[in-house]
């Protein structure tokens, strides 16, 4: 049945997704747009409901999976509701509504020659959210949350992810916990450090190996820090005072792909 005001209760509570109070509280997030749809779709993500906008229809890149018979209700929805619920000034015709991923941290730390990242106070969303795409890009084992970090189901690091969040485990974790627990298993712990000695360039990532992120104003937390094995540096030719902490995680990132899959 079409939902066509604001008011209704239903909506009410998708708009209140748009709080992270309200999404830790009921364990769920909204996505919006075409492309993040489509790829929760693709991923069988655990899908709530779709709403498109009733008077534009279906959009067209999403009929053929509307019409495949899967078990997850399509609403039709007025521009109102739609502009309740959105978090962007000329939102998309199509949201959805999600339920949290439930995954935990712990299958990562039996991965044989894990690539793992790990984010300890990664404020900025748009850092967050490309970090994550980052990581999937290369086809890393997966992107761990610690306390400090923007919201993974916040409507601006979702968009800065692309879909990412749906192709590799994005799980929180306490990091005092779980960083000795993989130094315990062999698991190296490496991280971005002015006073390095290592050159990124001549690390070994070909063993397993955790990367370690922090803070874009202060670095890693003292306790994070202090569990770290190997400080890296990226060497810089220019005149650039430093990478931001996505580009940072990007460069190594790609060099353990290269070193693991592009080494012949």
């Amino acid at each position: 049945m079409d939902i066509l005001s604001p008011q209704n209760p239903r909506v009410k509570e998708w708009a209140g997704l748009l709080e992270k109070k309200n999404r830790d509280k009921q364990g769920k997030y909204v996505i919006e747009g075409i492309h993040l749809v489509q790829e929760a779709l693709r991923a069988q993500a655990d899908i709530e409901c779709v709403c498109y906008d009733v008077e534009r229809g279906i959009p067209q890149e999403l009929r053929e999976v509307a019409s495949a018979g899967l078990d997850i209700p399509w609403t039709g929805v007025s521009a109102a509701v739609i502009a309740k619920c959105s978090d962007t000034k000329s939102p998309q015709p199509v949201f959805a509504v999600l339920r949290k991923d439930r995954r935990t941290a712990e299958a990562l730390l039996g991965k044989e020659r894990s690539l793992v990242v790990v984010l300890d106070g990664v404020q900025d969303p748009g850092n967050v959210g490309t970090i994550i795409r980052s990581a999937d890009a290369v086809g890393a084992d997966g992107v761990i949350v610690g306390a400090g970090c923007a919201d993974v189901y916040g409507p601006k690091v979702l968009r800065a992810t692309m879909g990412s969040g749906f192709h590799l485990p994005v799980v929180h974790g306490n990091l005092a916990e779980l960083l000795p627990q993989a130094k315990q298993r062999g698991i190296r712990l490496a991280g971005t450090s002015l006073q390095a000695a290592a050159n990124c360039y001549a690390y070994d990532f070909t063993q397993p190996v955790w990367l370690l992120f922090g803070s874009e104003g202060s670095g890693l937390s003292p306790e994070v820090r202090d569990l770290m094995d190997d400080g890296l540096i990226i060497p810089m030719r220019g005149q650039a005072e430093s990478l931001n902490v996505a580009m940072a995680a990007s460069v190594l990132l790609y060099e353990a792909m290269r070193q693991r899959h592009f080494n012949g």
